[in-house]
């Protein structure tokens, strides 16, 4: 029996010890919510790549030929009013090219293929329909596509940001409100996903040349999680 009795008296002592344990350990009493906020702005850049592609028999030939119409096309840019450091070449390639229709036996080459592509990048962005004028009158016959952009995107990041945090304020004080609690500071604050800088949108080229041109608008979206304290209404 004095055996039972001490033990029990030590089950009894242990609990008591874990109590303050489990106290410091439990949750305090919040209010989760998560904030929103998108902003859209027109781009303010635009960048256009194009070139030129050419075939001919020799490889020799193929190249020569490419590089005078893509010298062309760089000098009409400068002539365009476009300045240097905003173009550059973005690809260059010379590639044999096989008969088709061959089911067996080693490929015949028949001829090769010279590329050349350059970057174009727009500070203007009413400048884009004239620039593809100048690339195809140039002699450009590959445009691949348009971007366009907007230069300050991580300051309407931060904007956006500041503009969730309101959001969600304003979603814990209604849910305060309606439980009767008061809104203490947050406990906590983290940024769903990992907005990127505005995503570049990016268009197929117009096939002819003066075809209208429309940048839109760019839109980024912020979302937050917040945990605020609460404590009964006094």
């Amino acid at each position: 029996m004095k055996h039972r009795g001490f033990f029990a008296t030590s089950i009894i002592a242990g609990l008591l010890l874990t109590a303050p344990a489990l106290a410091q350990t439990a949750l305090p009493a919040m209010i989760s919510v998560t904030g929103e906020a998108t902003l859209s702005v027109p781009p303010d850049l635009a960048q256009i790549d194009g070139g030129v592609t050419t075939e001919a028999k020799t490889a020799r030939e193929a190249s020569d030929t490419n590089n005078a119409a893509m010298g062309k096309v760089l000098l009409a840019l400068k002539g365009a009013g476009i300045d240097e450091k905003d173009f550059q070449t973005s690809r260059l390639s010379l590639q044999p090219q096989s008969a088709p229709n061959r089911t067996s036996g080693p490929a015949v080459i028949v001829g090769y293929r010279a590329s050349n592509r350059v970057t174009i990048r727009l500070r203007d962005v009413t400048k884009v329909a004239g620039v593809i004028d100048t690339l195809v009158g140039a002699g450009a016959n590959d445009i691949g596509g348009i971007n366009f952009m907007v230069s300050q995107a991580s300051k309407l990041l931060d904007e956006a940001r500041e503009k969730a945090i309101a959001d969600a304020r304003r979603k814990a004080e209604i849910y305060a409100k309606a439980a009767g609690v008061t809104l203490g500071a947050p406990i906590s604050i983290s940024e769903e996903g990992s907005p990127a800088p505005m995503q570049f949108r990016k268009l197929a080229a117009p096939m002819a040349a003066s075809a209208p041109v429309a940048q839109g608008e760019e839109t980024i979206g912020v979302t937050v999680s917040v945990s605020w304290a609460i404590k009964p209404e006094q």
